[in-house]
């Protein structure tokens, strides 16, 4: 088997679970598992369906950095349901879901899933350091088009999208990226800041759209080269576009820090996370198949044991 490495955007998914399963799903006590199930099922497909050796399921610890925040406050903005001085904001996360991550990181750890965050940083600045940097082919699983800037057909660095559900999964490739957005992945992140994103409270360049915006990119290849050309005269910006890089100066200066995932965060190697996948036996599993009776987890668990088992 040649080795690869499956990166997950682990709240990405465990929201796509939560709702594409109803929330009556639930142990005895009275909590929700459907997210629990859910994301068990994701795991098990996905790694049995794209072949990986290696799993990281990348975390939130910061879903919303302060840096970034104080570059665009808007950042995020509206799905923050309590302000907290001194410390992370906290999310909008339905109740109902918010009892169940405990639950998810418990059987994780007991069926030896690497999880890892980084202190202030978002999952998708896990993600695209372990991707800019891993050895062996990647898969990153996300529901979130902000990771599209990581695929790179050089690095054999995919995106499984998950946008359309788990039965439409979309594979994204360099290809696949330009023929969707008319821009290469390297050029996502510029694309974004000028398009912007209303999903993460990114304002974008009021005037520029998606066309616009490729359009601009494909003739100034960079933002920075369209910033350039647009400062000077004779650089062949429309006098409309030109204005409107002009109102969105600041905005402009800031965005692509906020927009770009880091890429070179102090994180334990695949081996210390102990990334690569294996069947759980011993008192992990007997808990595990405790855990799924009590739980009421249905066959999820099974499934999942039943993907491990067929690692070395």
């Amino acid at each position: 088997m040649v080795n690869r490495l499956m990166l997950l955007d682990t709240a990405s998914l465990y929201f796509r679970a939560f709702y594409g399963l109803p929330d009556t799903i639930r142990r005895a006590d009275g909590t929700p598992v459907n997210a629990v199930r859910g994301l068990l099922d994701m795991i098990a497909r996905l790694t049995t369906d794209y072949g990986a050796t290696h799993l990281v399921a990348c975390w939130d610890d910061d879903w919303r950095p302060q840096w970034r925040v104080d570059l665009i406050p808007t950042y995020k903005a509206h799905r923050v349901s309590e302000a907290v001085a001194g410390a992370a904001d906290v999310e909008v996360v339905p109740d109902a879901l918010e009892a169940q991550i405990p639950l998810i990181r418990h059987v994780l750890d007991l069926a030896g899933i690497a999880v890892v965050g980084a202190p202030e940083h978002e999952a998708d600045d896990v993600v695209g350091t372990y991707a800019s940097h891993a050895s062996l082919p990647v898969d990153v699983v996300t529901g979130d088009r902000d990771l599209f800037q990581v695929v790179d057909d050089d690095r054999q660095v995919r995106v499984i999208y998950t946008a359309r559900g788990m039965r439409n999964l979309e594979v994204l490739t360099d290809a696949v990226v330009v023929g969707k957005y008319r821009v290469l992945p390297a050029q996502y992140a510029d694309y974004a800041t000028l398009r912007g994103d209303a999903s993460d409270g990114l304002p974008g360049v009021a005037g520029i759209g998606e066309k616009t915006a490729a359009s601009l990119l494909l003739e100034h290849g960079t933002l920075d080269g369209l910033l350039i050309a647009a400062a000077d005269p004779g650089g062949g910006v429309s006098s409309s576009v030109r204005s409107k890089l002009t109102a969105a100066a600041d905005y402009l200066k800031v965005a692509p820090t906020v927009v770009n995932v880091v890429r070179n965060l102090d994180l334990p190697s695949l081996d210390e996370a102990g990334a690569e996948l294996h069947a759980v036996t011993g008192e992990a599993r007997d808990e595990l198949e405790r855990l799924a009776t009590e739980w009421n987890l249905g066959g999820s668990v099974r499934r999942l044991l039943q993907a491990l088992d067929r690692r070395p």
